[in-house]
Formats: structure tokens, sequence, C-alpha cells
């Protein structure tokens, strides 16, 4: 284990030195005016390092706050500032300036209007409270160092680099409690299959409302199959094998259900509830929208959903009607009641609204159906069965060694809500990110946050920024938040930023002794 403290004379995180800059070691107790950047190495197996990075302090201009509303205009802002100049407060309205950089729209993306300035959250929560008690709605108390305004942190940051080609072992993903409803938080999924080291996965349906919970919200391939649909256009990361290098992509999939008598139906998704897109990106008739769209729900009253076994012992209650087949395709059952068992060695087609009655005609006892799965990456065919897995992620942060957030594309940046992409991408949350260097060397980092005093986060840009000063010139955003987490065997090596601790997670990435 090698424990160094560097120098880097640079405050803010937007300033992170490349590889290329010079970064002098100085002793940890340095009365240089410059950032500390302390970095503890450790070596965990042949082609695999763990190193943990503590950058900055905390600012003195920082301070806790309360945000009132997010405007479009300077009007709409102003108009809210007078009220509460007229109530006896001191509002302020800060612009925000940055927009997604695929985002076509110039000039600001909105305006926030705030109140207060306090050392410590207490005294701002109070204030939140009392403005609540005059009707005022949507409030919440932030932290300045978290937003995106430049700050000296600090920062924790946590790195694994693997070389998959000296690592003759396994980097595989993996479902929580091994079925698509079973979260289970990466410190439970790395113990029970004493993982030498774990990063949480890609984005996943939390509440029922939403879907079926653990559902992936987006593409998963695992073992060689598909798991869940992608969220078409979506940019995901496919795990290197003995056959085919890492690499991220934009990945689209398409299944097709064909009946014995000819008739062809596509099939709407995999493993999740009939009529609820998580983060859209579909086909068939999906509203509002067939574009991602993230953490938004998008419906359609006419779905064929494929169970497989990979779902559990059941498959979703609900409307409808569900034909069973067995390992062959041959259709053994058509229930009136979905909510039935799926065969261990088959699998279930659920139909609503006119994908029922598809499957009312051509899904009798005694017919034969086959499911046809297909995965294009960067819209060319790709052999998905070959990828050791794929973990769905956005937006895309480098692409050939550049900068390219291409998040307006994948959803992050919407039109009728230009508040989102602020709150997603500009604001500095915990971050779990993957990349890929020039030799093919894997990158699996989480940056904590929503933990004052000990790491404010990072915003999409300055995720990017990271990724390219530790060598990558291929990276993506992974989900993050509270589900941000890594292990180093059996120890969670992130700091939780949920109030209730570590969070289940759908999926993890493993390394498997």
């Amino acid at each position: 284990m090698v424990n160094t403290c560097f120098l880097y004379c640079g405050k803010a995180l937007q300033n992170t030195p490349s590889r290329s800059e010079k970064i002098e070691q100085i002793p940890k107790k340095s009365s240089h005016s410059c950032d500390c950047i302390s970095r503890t190495t450790e070596s965990l197996a042949q082609g695999v390092t763990y190193t943990k990075i503590i950058r900055g302090e905390v600012s003195e201009k920082d301070y806790f706050t309360v945000d009132m509303d997010f405007t479009e205009t300077r009007k709409q802002a102003k108009d809210l500032a007078k009220k509460l100049v007229s109530a006896g407060y001191n509002p302020r309205i800060d612009r925000i300036s940055n927009r997604a950089m695929d985002d076509k729209k110039k000039g600001p993306l909105g305006y926030l209007v705030r109140v207060g300035e306090f050392q410590n959250e207490e005294a701002a929560k109070e204030l939140q409270q009392e403005l609540s008690g005059m009707g005022y709605t949507g409030l919440r108390t932030v932290y300045s160092g978290e937003n995106s305004n430049q700050t000296t942190g600090p920062w924790t940051v946590n790195v694994l680099e693997v070389d998959p080609d000296s690592f003759n072992r396994s980097i595989l993903p993996m479902l929580g409690n091994n079925k698509v409803p079973g979260k289970e938080t990466l410190s439970e999924m790395a113990g029970r299959n004493d993982a030498l080291a774990g990063i949480n996965g890609g984005y996943f349906v939390v509440g029922n409302k939403d879907g079926t919970p653990g559902d992936l919200a987006g593409i998963s391939v695992m073992d060689g199959k598909l798991i869940s649909e992608a969220v078409n256009g979506s940019s995901s990361l496919i795990l290197p094998s003995a056959s085919m290098d890492a690499r991220i992509a934009s990945v689209s999939s398409s299944q097709t259900a064909v009946s014995s008598d000819g008739a062809v139906r596509e099939v709407d998704g995999l493993n999740r509830k009939p009529a609820l897109i998580r983060s859209c990106g579909g086909t068939g008739g999906d509203t509002p929208t067939e574009n991602p769209r993230h953490d938004f729900t998008c419906k359609d009253g006419s779905e064929l959903i494929h169970f497989t076994p990979d779902f559990g012992n059941q498959t979703e209650a609900g409307d409808g009607i569900e034909a069973v087949l067995n390992a062959s395709g041959d259709v053994i059952e058509l229930r009136r009641q979905p909510g039935g068992e799926i065969p261990s060695d088959g699998s279930v087609l659920a139909g609503t609204g006119e994908a029922a009655q598809w499957l009312e005609v051509h899904a009798q006892a005694g017919m034969k159906i086959q499911v046809k799965n297909e995965v294009r990456a960067d819209e060319e065919p790709m052999p998905f069965k070959e990828a050791a897995g794929i973990i769905n992620g956005g937006p895309r942060l480098l692409e050939e060694g550049k900068i390219f957030i291409n998040a307006a594309a994948e959803g992050f940046h919407l039109e009728d809500n230009p508040e989102f992409y602020y709150r997603f991408g500009e604001k500095r949350h915990p971050r779990t990110l993957a990349g890929i260097k020039a030799d093919g060397t894997l990158l699996f980092v989480t940056i904590d946050g929503r933990a004052p005093g000990i790491s404010v986060g990072a915003s999409f840009e300055e995720s990017a920024r990271i990724m390219k000063s530790l060598g990558a010139v291929h990276a993506l955003n992974l989900d993050g938040g509270g589900s941000t987490s890594m292990t180093i065997r059996d120890t969670l090596v992130t700091r939780p930023s949920d109030s209730t601790g570590e969070r289940p997670i759908a999926d993890a990435i493993l390394l498997l002794p």
C-alpha cells in the first residue's frame, strides 16, 4: 500500500490537472497554500489496482440556503423575489447559464430564487419550515458547494483500475438476489459472491408506480442472455470477454415473437410490468414519447412482455392473458389470469390490449412461438451473447478522449422541464462512472457526495474531467446518487448518501475470484 500526498495549485475541481501536467509530491503537513491531494493505492490482484483520492477543503464561502423556485424567465424570478421582499426576506436570483452540451437552445437554462445563508443545515431547515407555513411549496434546503458554482470541495474519489489482459478472472454483472425484482445492497452481493471488488451498476425502477421494482431501466445482458430491453439510443457499457473487448456504445434492442402459424408480433419488453416503461425509449406506440426521457415513466396499454426465469418464479399480476412456453417454445397453456408460474426451463408471454388478442389467436395450446432478440451497438448488429455482460447507463461523458456529454439526446435534458437537467446534471451528486483507457484498461470510479465537509460530489462535466484526468478516452455515467457504492473485498469504501444507509440496488459489476 502506498500513501502519498500531492500538491496541486488550483482550487476548483473544474481545473483538475491532466496527467500531462506536473504535480509536485510534498509532505502531508506542508504549509504551502495549494491543495493537498491524498492518494492511497493498493494492488488487489494481478492487473487490479484500487486508489482512494481525497482532495480539497471546505470553502469558507459555502453555506446552506433554501431554494424557493426554478423559473424559466428572469421576470418570473423577479416577481417571486418581490413577494419575498415584501414579506421581510432578502432573496437573491441566481442565473443558471449552463445548458446540456448538445442542447440546441441558447441563453440561460433558467433562474433560481434562493433565501438565506447559514453555516448549519438545521437553521436552513427552520427557514424552510417557516416558508412552507406561509404556503410556499417545492422548497429545498441545499448546500451551496453542491450547486454549479465554483467550490474548493472537498472530494472523495475511489478508483478501480482493471487490466482485462492481466486480470485472468471474471468481470461480470450480477442481479440483486439473482432475480429481477430482488434488489440487494452491493455489500451483500459482493459478500455472497466472495468478490474481490464491486461497483453498483445501471439505472433501475425504485417504486411500484413506475413498474417492477428492481427492473433495469435500460439494457441488461448477463450470461449471454438479454435480461432487460434497452432504452433505445442510450449509452451502455459492454464488458470484455474472451472474444470481445470492452466498449461504450449507443445500444438498442428489439424482440419479436414468431408463431408457428407465421404471425409475427413485436415484443415490447422483458421481465417487467406491462404498460409501464421506465425512462421511455421504447417502441410500439408508447406515450408521450418513444425517445429516451430519464426518470420518467412512459405508458402503453397494449404490450407483449416476455418473462424468463431471470424474473423469478412468478409473472406480474394484472390484466390480460399469458401464454406459457416450454424450453422449445411450445405453448403448453394459455392462462386467463396473469400472475402465474414461470417454468424453470421455459418462459411466459404476457399480453395486454391488442397483444392479448394476438395471443388468443396465435398462441393456442399446441402451437409454437419463438422469441428472437437482437441488440445493436452504434447502429450495427452486435453478437451480445459473446459479451461478458452489458450494463445500462448514460449520458456519455468522453468519446475518443474528448468531453462529449450527449445529455439531451439521452433524455437527461427535457425541453418542457429545464430544471431537470440542472438538478440532475449541473448540480453535484454522488456519481458512479465507467471508462476505458486507450490500452483497454477499465476504470470504475465513484465520487462520494451529499456530504458537506466530506465530499460534495460532481456534475456531469466535472465527472468527465475526472475520467479524462485518470486516463480514460471513453467514459459514461452509471447510476449514481444514493446508489453509488464500491466494495473492496468485504469492505464498503464509499459513503452512503441515503439517510437510511447503503441502498439496495438492482445490479452490480463484480470482480470475481
